[in-house]
């Protein structure tokens, strides 16, 4: 019987490469233990057939950011869950490997209404986090919102201009009617709440609310509750 040695030194036995070198390669999702990818370095093995694939790449991991397209009434338990390799939109072209990685220590960006769907952002860039976060202010929000009852007269002027919101004045905003039922928003730095609160306020009752953008980055094609990675050149 051979006596088990970690990943990483086999790896770097047979390749041959570096430590270091074999560390990268496995934790980049780059290496099959008999066949099936191991992403820990610290992985023991014994008489296992050990293999480097033969696209590898020797890059180091970045973090990545998801653009996720939430069901509405999603809570974040079932939401976490359906961010998975196989939910991956088959349109991603983002050319990125997929590791396990990438769905650990993820951040909620700019949450959606509990009753919303549409496109949401998870990310582990500190760079988009203070970009969507601590400056959220100039990233603009796309909305269409279905809704029921009559608009008061003067209801679509006071939805660009003139409502107030938690004691303060909103920011004028862009609402048009995209057809009989439903409304689209355009809005910055928009709080919890504040769509029902403006649509009540003209008289209207909201039946749904999807997020279509994000500053400069639609939905798209994107499907219930598919993502794909954001892709480098990308900004919101």
């Amino acid at each position: 019987m051979t006596t088990p040695v970690r990943l990483a030194k086999r790896l770097a036995e047979t390749v041959p490469c570096s430590r270091r070198e074999a560390e990268l390669y496995i934790a980049g999702g780059w290496v099959t233990v008999d066949g099936q990818v191991v992403e820990e370095p610290q992985f023991m093995v014994a008489e296992q057939k050990v293999e480097l694939l033969p696209n590898a790449k020797l890059v180091p991991i970045n973090p990545v950011t998801i653009l996720f397209h939430q069901p509405p009434d999603a809570d974040m338990d079932a939401v976490q869950r359906l961010i998975r390799p196989d939910t991956q939109s088959a349109d991603d072209r983002s050319g990125i490997h997929v590791i396990k990685q990438h769905f650990a220590r993820l951040k909620l960006c700019l949450p959606l209404e509990p009753q919303a769907g549409g496109l949401a952002v998870f990310t582990q860039d500190y760079k988009v986090v203070r970009k969507l976060t601590d400056e959220s202010a100039p990233v603009e929000q796309e909305y269409i919102v279905e809704v029921a009852g009559e608009m008061a007269p003067d209801g679509l002027s006071r939805l660009n201009h003139g409502l107030s919101f938690n004691g303060r004045k909103l920011p004028p905003g862009k609402v048009s009617w995209q057809n009989e039922f439903r409304l689209r928003f355009a809005l910055n730095a928009v709080q919890p709440g504040q769509i029902v609160y403006m649509c009540e306020s003209v008289g209207l009752r909201v039946v749904a609310i999807k997020r279509i953008r994000i500053g400069r980055l639609p939905m798209a094609k994107l499907q219930p509750g598919q993502w794909r990675y954001l892709k480098p050149y990308e900004r919101f």
